[in-house]
């Protein structure tokens, strides 16, 4: 039988698949950051209220829920084409959003959205690995992690333009013409992918994932809401229902034949290790995400373009140092590579913790800039190395699981941060007699999230430093029909 190409050495047009990649995901990571700054031109225009929050939390449902089914899927159709499919989906999805008449409509067609993004997201790292031998895939990895942080930084920029010369509608139009060109381009380009054939799919567990996730997501998402709480009954009931089906999930997939999601790659220590390192990593942004803008408007007073320009010192920084650490990751261990990009991470964060109402605004930007720096040197060889330690048939579901953790994380991570910031902000302000509002109890409060998120990431990168070698990928098999799982015959 003939060696699989993608398992040991690269395609002679990995640049262009890698710049085909790259397209797709800023155009993506893009539209995920730019719908944010017209919140409330469109909860205006639609009359939505408070429930305009669902046009973030339903796009962010559906493509965290998704995303480990979609890498399924991949391993067994092939990851071009359902990456092509996801594109189609998107664009179509974009095109709907923008026809909108009412806020719930928006909601319906954001799902639809997702569901494309859930696609693109899972897929793309696979495809990098598939293309790229593995000492080269860090590096590949790292231009992936700039061009997400450019799309994130370019998505407010982009979308105030936008909204203000063409209203809230073209933010969803805009992605109908480039989504079409990244079709012909990824059609054009993208060789036939690896295949799984013959595998059945388990819609059980599946069933399973996709409603434990979306349960417990909800359940973290209105617990910090003051309408909610986290002792209010629905809250408490989403948390417990989405718990015990993720462990029904975990449970059917130890006894059915097929898994959709092979437990034994969390066997292999450097796979687990690094997919845990993210979780960590991932949770604290979402934790920095969330406190950090409500830092800077309402304790420092800036306007929110202001506070818009000081927050793109972090993405700016990790789009320059994420190739940095795909380039080192090839010539650095990724153990001591991850581990030393976290300990900076964590620096950042504790320099964080001493926040006050008379910084200014490079108070801020350098301390942004050693966060990004830090996890601009961790996440590429991360990423690499999960994917170098799965085998090749479960690639999909690996690549899938980074981009799980991710959104998982950042949802983690936001009601992490409210909670410890609102819990000890009115315990103090309780204790000393004045309103939970005032500077000094939401400056203890933050202080305290910045410290967990300190520890968080200290935590990771412990585990980061623990992790073993890469396992090579086990030798693929043949099947009966003479086909290996990529795709090469005999």
């Amino acid at each position: 039988m003939s060696s699989t190409p993608s398992a040991v050495s690269s395609s002679p047009n990995k640049w262009i698949i890698l710049g085909t990649i790259m397209f797709g995901t800023f155009m993506s990571t893009l539209d995920s950051s730019i719908v944010n700054i017209a919140l409330p031109t469109i909860r205006r225009q639609l009359g939505a209220g408070d429930r305009v929050e669902w046009i973030v939390l339903c796009y962010l449902l559906t493509t965290t829920s998704t995303l480990l089914i979609m890498g399924k899927v991949s391993d067994w159709v092939g990851r071009r084409q359902l990456y092509i499919t996801g594109f189609c989906v998107f664009v179509l999805g974009s095109l709907l959003c923008g026809l909108a008449w009412n806020l719930w409509s928006l909601v319906g067609f954001r799902v639809l959205q997702g569901l494309g993004a859930s696609m693109i997201f899972a897929v793309g790292p696979a495809i990098i690995g598939d293309t790229f031998a593995p000492q080269e895939r860090g590096q590949a990895m790292g231009l992936m992690g700039s061009i997400v942080a450019a799309g994130s930084s370019a998505g407010p920029v982009i979308g105030g333009f936008l909204l203000g010369k063409f209203g809230w509608s073209s933010i969803f139009f805009v992605n109908v013409p480039i989504g079409l060109l990244a079709i012909w381009r990824a059609w054009t380009i993208l060789p036939d992918s690896p295949k799984a054939p013959g595998q059945r799919f388990d819609l059980v567990g599946a069933g399973l994932f996709l409603t434990g996730v979306i349960t417990l997501l909800t359940g973290l998402d209105f617990g910090p809401e003051p309408r909610y709480g986290w002792d209010n009954p629905l809250v408490i009931a989403l948390l417990s229902v989405g718990a015990v089906l993720l462990l029904l999930f975990l449970f059917w997939e130890m006894r059915v034949r097929e898994p959709m999601l092979q437990l034994s790659l969390f066997r292999i220590r450097s796979f687990t290790a690094a997919i845990l390192a993210a979780f960590c990593g991932f949770v604290a942004s979402g934790g920095n995400l969330f406190v950090i803008p409500f830092f800077l408007q309402q304790l420092l007073a800036l306007t929110p373009e202001r506070a818009g320009l000081i927050l793109l010192a972090g993405p700016l920084t990790l789009s320059l140092v994420a190739p940095l650490g795909g380039y080192l990751s090839s010539r650095v261990k990724t153990r001591w590579l991850s581990s030393i990009g976290l300990l900076i991470t964590a620096s950042g964060y504790f320099a964080f913790s001493f926040l006050d109402s008379s910084w200014d605004w490079h108070d801020v930007v350098w301390r942004s800039s050693l966060v990004s720096l830090g996890f601009g040197l961790f996440q590429s060889p991360n990423s690499s190395s999960a994917l170098n330690s799965a085998p090749l048939a479960q690639r999909g579901i690996a690549s899938s699981m980074i981009a799980f953790m991710r959104n998982l994380g950042f949802v983690v991570g936001i009601a992490m941060a409210a909670a410890v910031w609102y819990s000890s902000r009115n315990r103090w302000a309780l204790a000393h007699a004045i309103t939970p509002e005032s500077v000094e109890a939401q400056l203890l409060g933050m202080h305290y999230v910045y410290l967990v998120m300190t520890g968080l990431v200290l935590t990771g990168a412990f585990i980061s430093f623990i992790r073993g070698e890469v396992t090579p990928p086990a030798p693929q098999p043949v099947y009966p029909d003479g086909s290996s799982v990529a795709g090469t015959t005999p």
